[in-house]
């Protein structure tokens, strides 16, 4: 099935539901399944349209997130899409459906480039592009195109104020899965009031504290690390009515079920550019949290790895890959373009990794089912 085709309306008759992972071998209906697919469903390559390797490498880790999946290829998305921006969520529903129903080890994703590209023409040309840019911008777009009003309100109660969570006024699975709120508390160092910001953020955009060698762990340090603000960085302290030395640190006060750590390799000081070839240990199990989350809200602290997006290269040009696991097989995978080959847990850690997808609970598995 090619993703320039739109999906005809009957398939959608086939319709997946979450099965717990415990369940994967002993399920009949999941090895029917196998056994009746020429390749695994959603290993599937897709092609280069010309330096669109940071696209491709983007959609397979989408694609490999189960619950997101489940929403699309359900038709779930349907009754959620809004009138005047569905184009975008539409093509994406498509390629996905090409990767998980279809029959062939290679796709092509111009439809959905065709769409995305109408809405943001720098991604059409064929110039090399930043993926975690891109990825930005794909979720923001689903989300516009699939989101719920609600009114904003505040949590109350019992909970601190400092770790209280701001409840969106819009609501999609974007939000659902990708959304979490850091608080930043602010305290004036001279009369030591101490206000609170709350900030929702998609992606998390780590530091690399070390040129050479350091963990995923160190990053989360420097991120979370007390800041003084001094000299022209200075904040206006409405208790001392003129600007002052801050502390500022950040925590956690809502964690995503997915999070997605931005490994900040490319270094701008300047006109000097480069790019920061540090090898980053990352755990594929067991991301500890706990220690950035508002003590309140630590219920899912531990996070197991599920995709990564490596980049080969320099600043002014390179390549994409990704590497995804997929939840039928419980297999890691790698994604070069039409390129897909199973590799070992142990080939997921490497030097060149740029996004990495966190989730906090084993992802699920989906299993065909038709409707009654």
């Amino acid at each position: 099935m090619a993703s320039e085709r739109p999906c005809p309306a009957d398939d959608f008759s086939i319709y997946y539901v979450l099965a717990e992972c415990t369940d994967h071998y002993d399920s009949s209906p999941v090895k029917e399944v196998e056994e009746n697919q020429p390749h695994s469903q959603g290993v599937t390559g897709l092609r280069n349209l010309g330096n669109t390797c940071y696209m491709n490498a983007i959609l397979q880790c989408l694609c490999s997130i189960s619950p997101l999946v489940e929403y699309f290829l359900s038709g779930k998305y349907i009754t959620a899409l809004q009138k005047d921006c569905s184009e975008v969520a539409t093509a994406f529903a498509y390629v996905m459906t090409d990767m998980w129903l279809g029959d062939s080890e290679c796709v092509s994703p111009e439809i959905f480039r065709s769409a995305f590209g109408n809405l943001y023409p720098a991604f059409m040309k064929k110039t090399q592009q930043d993926a975690q840019e891109f990825l930005i911008y794909v979720l923001n777009e689903l989300h516009e195109s699939l989101k719920k009003c609600h009114r904003k309100s505040y949590e109350k109660g019992s909970i601190p104020r400092c770790c209280r969570k701001t409840i969106a006024n819009e609501v999609s699975i974007i939000t659902q899965l990708f959304e979490g709120q850091l608080n930043y508390s602010i305290m004036c160092l001279k009369c030591e009031n101490c206000t609170y910001k709350n900030e929702v953020f998609t992606i998390l955009c780590l530091p690399i504290p070390s040129d050479y060698k350091c963990s995923l762990q160190d990053c989360l340090q420097c991120f979370f690390q007390q800041d003084t603000l001094t000299w022209h960085n200075q904040i206006h302290c409405s208790f001392c009515e003129t600007k002052q030395e801050t502390a500022v640190r950040a925590s956690i006060s809502k964690a995503p079920k997915v999070i997605i750590f931005h490994l900040k390799r490319f270094d701008i000081l300047g006109t000097m550019k480069r790019k920061l070839r540090t090898d980053i240990h990352y755990p594929l199990t067991n991301l500890d949290l706990s220690p950035y989350i508002c003590p309140v809200f630590r219920k899912h602290p531990k996070y197991n790895l599920c995709a990564v997006v490596n980049h080969f290269g320099d600043l002014d040009g390179g390549h994409y890959t990704a590497f995804c696991k997929n939840s039928v097989t419980q297999a890691w995978y790698s994604f070069d373009d039409t390129r897909v080959s199973e590799i070992p847990d142990t080939s997921v850690q490497t030097a060149t990794a740029y996004l990495l997808f966190y989730s906090c609970q084993p992802f699920s598995i989906p299993i065909k089912k038709c409707k009654s």
